[in-house]
């Protein structure tokens, strides 16, 4: 967990609505329909979130139980803030949105999201960066999207 809140007093958005589809807290009743996204997405999902992970390569329905009470834990007490993205009728997940903060001080936050498919990823950043928008930070990197992971972390490239 994060040791401190990332925008302290600041209420998030609670939801953010798109063209079919919405992004809103994600929580551990969404577990189903959200591993049923990460394994549909997997081979794309290998390294996109950090470099050199291999997230989610044997990640089981409990294991991602946990990562989701973790992600509902830290949104409710304001130190990240993860938001699943879900069709209008709520029957399927469409990807995952994160705001983490920074391990880096020329950024306040890390913003990271993903799409179960290829097709859907423009449609979510957009999405996405208009939510990010909205909170009160004023420098936030979005690692493998904006900059290559090396180069915000200080890596060799």
């Amino acid at each position: 967990m994060y040791k401190r809140p990332l925008t302290p007093g600041f209420t998030p958005p609670a939801r953010r609505q798109g063209d079919g589809f919405h992004l809103r807290m994600l929580s551990v009743h969404d577990v189903v329909k959200d591993f049923d996204a990460v394994i549909a997405a997997r081979d794309r999902l290998k390294g996109a979130m950090d470099s050199g992970d291999t997230w989610p390569d044997g990640l089981t329905l409990e294991e991602n139980l946990i990562d989701l009470a973790w992600h509902q834990r830290e949104f409710t007490i304001g130190h990240s803030f993860a938001y699943t993205v879900m069709n209008d009728d709520e029957s399927r997940c469409l990807g995952c949105c994160y705001i983490n903060p920074s391990d880096w001080p020329q950024y306040d936050a890390m913003a990271s999201y993903w799409a179960r498919e290829p097709a859907f990823d423009a449609t979510l950043g957009l999405a996405f960066r208009a939510l990010v928008a909205q909170f009160p930070l004023t420098r936030v990197a979005f690692p493998g999207r904006d900059h290559p992971w090396p180069s915000i972390t200080g890596e060799a490239q």
